[in-house]
């Protein structure tokens, strides 16, 4: 299976500007254009096998995402449809489909910005070890998994390729980026979060939480990298949900498990992944795209 997947670009006649732990990025003009490949990572390490049209899942999620928030906030994406692209993206048009946007050059924000509807992953650790997530002090006796009151801002640093990102205060990120940039920013990632909580709930999802990106154009603030894909997210079937125990989830959850089942150290090289968990985990990337997005990769 995996001799059908993208693991790699390197486009002549593209000017090369960055590779990340999923997507190749080349400038284009004054333009980016960012090519989510089917690599996957967890903790922070890519892992040498990669799940077959994942690139295409997030690329089209994300997509449907925009288009959705862009009353709230602006966003940095020009198109994905590869007839639209500038001429030197021709040669390429075949592997570009369905997996590419052209999108606004942005100065990204040294934030990764997390909000939190429910008590998971390395929240519940952290709340485990003195009952906060990011300087959030939370009520005592919560269950894992367990549905805050309200949704909380918990925001981590940008760490660079190979590293770990680590969760940072509220104060720490007024520090770094001023605190009307901050304040602005909790706002508009919590109206999002509320938004997209409704339309997926019709299609049977939970976003247990998701982590957001954003930029600078000529001085705006608006959205940029990936928004409410299976890689930034936690999505949960709500027909499953319960307090108290792991939850069943569309998303790389199920690689983490596995990854956690063998007790690897976290640290590179990655091990091998076997087909079924390849195999499943792409089809949980499916699923999460059908029913939010209603988008089906035959």
């Amino acid at each position: 299976m995996n001799n059908t997947a993208l693991i790699k670009t390197d486009f002549e006649g593209l000017k090369f500007f960055s590779r990340g732990k999923v997507r190749d990025v080349y400038e284009v003009g004054d333009n980016l254009l960012i090519v989510a490949t089917d690599r996957i990572s967890a903790f922070d390490v890519i892992m040498d096998d990669p799940v077959p049209d994942k690139g295409k899942i997030l690329t089209g999620m994300s997509s449907f995402w925009f288009n959705k928030m862009e009353d709230i906030i602006a966003n940095h994406l020009i198109s994905t449809d590869v007839n639209e692209f500038p001429k030197e993206c021709s040669a390429c048009k075949d592997i570009l489909r369905g997996r590419s946007m052209l999108v606004k050059k942005a100065a990204a924000l040294p934030v990764e910005c997390i909000v939190r509807g429910y008590l998971s992953g390395s929240g519940w650790k952290d709340y485990c070890t003195g009952g906060t997530v990011s300087g959030v002090r939370l009520p005592r006796g919560l269950k894992e998994s367990a549905k805050f009151q309200e949704p909380i801002f918990t925001p981590s640093t940008k760490a660079e390729e190979g590293q770990h990102d680590a969760p940072m205060t509220r104060e720490e990120m007024e520090t770094l980026i001023g605190r009307d940039m901050t304040g602005r920013i909790i706002d508009i990632s919590m109206k999002i979060y509320n938004r997209a909580l409704k339309i997926a709930e019709k299609g049977g999802i939970i976003i247990a939480d998701t982590k957001m990106e954003f930029g600078t154009v000529d001085g705006e603030l608006i959205l940029i990298d990936e928004l409410l894909t299976p890689d930034s997210s936690r999505f949960w079937p709500e027909d499953d949900f319960e307090e108290g125990r792991p939850q069943k989830s569309f998303d790389k959850q199920f690689l983490r498990d596995y990854l956690l089942s063998i007790n690897w150290d976290k640290k590179p090289p990655a091990p091998r992944l076997p087909e079924r968990v390849i195999t499943e985990t792409m089809e949980k990337y499916k699923e999460a795209l059908r029913r939010i997005a209603g988008q089906d990769l035959s």
